[in-house]
């Protein structure tokens, strides 16, 4: 019983792992699609004071081509992450699914002591 006890116990602690990795997955992406926004306003604002939006351009501004690079590179992170969210999301519900069989077993095998309970004290009077 006491084994069973301590394997749900962690099968708890790695679906909370698992969780966790979710959420920083989650929030890193969030922070990566913010720093690309933000610098996408930047690579626009400094478009408009050089009056030059075209990339190809001799005398587009140096800060706007390497701002764009880093969005670029941010947004690909984005994307990266969020193929590693959809395999952590599937190992999570693989984690949660076996946790319930196992607490499902031993709500099973607690609700059958319990049944059997009061024949063995009819058994002992």
């Amino acid at each position: 019983m006491k084994s069973r006890e301590s394997l749900i116990r962690l099968k708890r602690f790695q679906v909370e792992e698992k969780r966790r990795r979710l959420s920083q997955i989650e929030t890193m992406i969030a922070d990566f699609e913010r720093m690309a926004g933000d610098l996408e306003r930047e690579i626009r604002g400094e478009e408009e004071r050089s009056g030059i939006s075209d990339q190809t351009h001799f005398a587009y501004p140096t800060y706007a081509r390497a701002a764009a690079q880093r969005r670029d590179n941010l947004r690909r992170s984005a994307d990266e992450l969020r193929a590693q969210l959809d395999d952590a999301r599937g190992i999570f519900e693989e984690a949660f699914d076996e946790l319930r069989k196992f607490e499902m077993l031993d709500d099973r095998d607690q609700a059958a002591r319990e049944r059997n309970e009061p024949q063995q004290q009819l058994a002992r009077a």
